[in-house]
Parts: C-alpha cells; structure tokens; sequence
C-alpha cells in the first residue's frame, strides 16, 4: 500500500500538481483547500505526511498544525512564504518538522517528503523496546511515549528524536550541527536555530522550571546534553 498524504493548499492548480506528482510515485494523496477541511481529514486518517500551506481560509496553517499536534505526531511539513523566517520559526514553534519555502521545485518536495517517510520508516524499524525511567520522567521507546508525573505530554516526531537521543547518551555534549544532522540528516537544508526552538519545546514539556532545566542542559558555548 502507497504511503498517505495529505495536500493542503487554498491554489488548486498547485494541490493539483504536487497530487499529480505524487501519485506518479506511487503515493496515495488526500487535497484540502482551507484550514478547517485539513484537520478533519487529519482527524479521520493518520498521514505518513501532511503538506501544509501556512496561509489558509478558515484556519491558518498555523492553527491547523497546532491543534493535529493535541492528538497526532504525524510529519507536518509546512509551506512558508519566500524568505519569511518568521512563519518558518512559528511554524516550527506549532509542531511543523520541516518547512518548504514558495516557490519550489516539485523536485524538492518530493524528495523532502520522501527523505521524512525514509527517516520515519527507520525509527520505527530501530525502535528499542524499553522503558527509561528518571525521576517523574518516564520513556516508552517503543509506544514513542512520555510521561511526567505519571502524566502522558504530548511531543513531536522531532522532539522525542531529540530526547530518545540525548537520553541514551547522557552527559554526553552535541553541538547544533551534530543534532541537526543526526536527528534531521545531512539533507536536511535548515539552520540550527531549528534546533534551538525544538529544545525550548521540548523543556517546556517535561521540565518543572524550563529556565532551570533538570534533564536538558545547555553547554554555554558548545551545545546540549542530557543528565540524570
């Protein structure tokens, strides 16, 4: 069976033609046209990825990818406008994994939702099936759960690549750039700071006092590490 995603874009012509594109690979493509269609069709069918246009009717990019967050990690690549940074780094603050800038090459999208399915395909096959416990910190590698104070929080994909990653290391240092190749890949075109806001994100969920981390630390200089 073809992988599932879904297109979300107000311009028809341009769903009609990533839809096209997709489906020549052998993918199978849902459409949406405005914010409100992309989360119910997101509510009824778990995607391996959601193409998701910032600027929609109804709801915006950002509000759709926000709220498929409260009950779904499914990929979530947004597209932003040409050389805006800000909706890149509000889309990653929403819960986006990746982002696309308009205009762009059919080439480039498809090789970024394939490089996403790639990279999903192999976590899921590396799993490891153990429970890591810290303090009121609980890992389930093989559900992909967390849980604080015996309390499920919801992550992202990429943040609980960053944890799993950071935990099974601990003490151990990694820049930026070692944590944005490892966890994203080396084609991955982005810059640190998409590092930078998923750390943030991911203190705000399992820490006490994010200012004051007690598991993700900050290593002035040189990047972050997990201690326990």
């Amino acid at each position: 069976m073809g992988k599932k995603v879904l297109v979300v874009d107000d311009e028809k012509l341009i769903v009609k033609g990533i839809r096209f594109s997709l489906e020549q690979d052998g993918m199978e493509v849902d459409c949406a046209y405005d914010g409100e269609e992309a989360l119910e069709a997101a509510k009824k069918k778990e995607y391996d990825v959601v193409l998701l246009d910032v600027m929609l009717p109804v709801m915006t990019g950002f509000e759709v990818c926000q709220q498929i967050r409260e009950f779904s990690n499914m990929p979530i690549i947004m597209l932003t406008a040409k050389g805006d940074d800000m909706d890149k780094i509000l889309g990653l603050e929403y819960g986006a994994d990746d982002y696309i800038t308009k205009p762009f090459n059919i080439l480039e999208v498809k090789a970024r939702i394939k490089a996403i399915m790639r990279r999903s395909t192999k976590q899921n096959a590396e799993v490891q099936a153990k429970v890591v416990v810290f303090g009121d910190l609980k890992i389930d590698c093989e559900s992909r759960r967390v849980y604080v104070n015996n309390k499920e929080v919801n992550l992202t994909a990429k943040e609980f690549d960053l944890l799993e990653l950071l935990i099974f290391n601990p003490n151990k240092v990694y820049s930026r750039e070692n944590l944005l190749n490892t966890v994203w890949g080396y084609d991955y075109p982005g810059d640190v700071r998409t590092v930078d806001v998923h750390i943030r994100r991911l203190r705000e969920k399992i820490e006490d006092n994010p200012s004051e981390p007690k598991y993700v630390h900050t290593k002035w200089g040189v990047g972050y590490f997990f201690q326990n």
